[in-house]
């Protein structure tokens, strides 16, 4: 069962950050100032509230998981993690909630690009690390092979 709740947080968490990135892209390229405000509001309610949840309750079974198993994928999904976890507390979340309060009040100036360069560039990197992780993942249970060196 925590390996079910674990793949389903995994995957909410992942399909969120996926999300947001892809929208703010979209958005930033081809909408309007107050489609911006608008998606950013999205994103940090509801989508926060469900993205949040959705890391802990992955990184909580997660460490579950890991105390039953060993080798070098779980030591490396288990150190990519604290990364992750820091780069969206320190990084996403502030930014989150900092680009949605300044677009909705039109405060589209070079410091609200700035942070959104930030956010974009901290989302690519969670968004790799947590696919390096769904990667060892699936090796670990059996459902992708392993890389053959032939």
């Amino acid at each position: 069962m925590k390996q079910l709740i674990h793949r389903i947080a995994a995957i909410t968490a992942t399909l969120c950050i996926a999300g947001f990135f892809t929208s703010t892209v979209i958005v930033e390229l081809f909408g309007s100032h107050e489609s911006i405000a608008t998606i950013k509001s999205l994103i940090v309610a509801p989508g926060l509230f469900i993205l949040v949840p959705a890391i802990a309750v992955t990184g909580g079974t997660g460490f579950a998981l890991a105390k039953v198993r060993r080798g070098r994928l779980v030591k490396r999904k288990m150190k990519r993690m604290p990364f992750i976890g820091a780069n969206g507390l320190l990084v996403l979340l502030p930014a989150a909630i900092l680009l949605d309060q300044w677009a909705a009040s039109g405060a589209f100036d070079s410091k609200f690009y700035l942070v959104q360069g930030l956010e974009l560039l901290a989302g690519l990197v969670n968004l790799t690390l947590m696919g390096f992780n769904m990667r060892d993942g699936l090796k670990m249970s059996g459902r992708l092979r392993p890389n053959k060196i032939t």
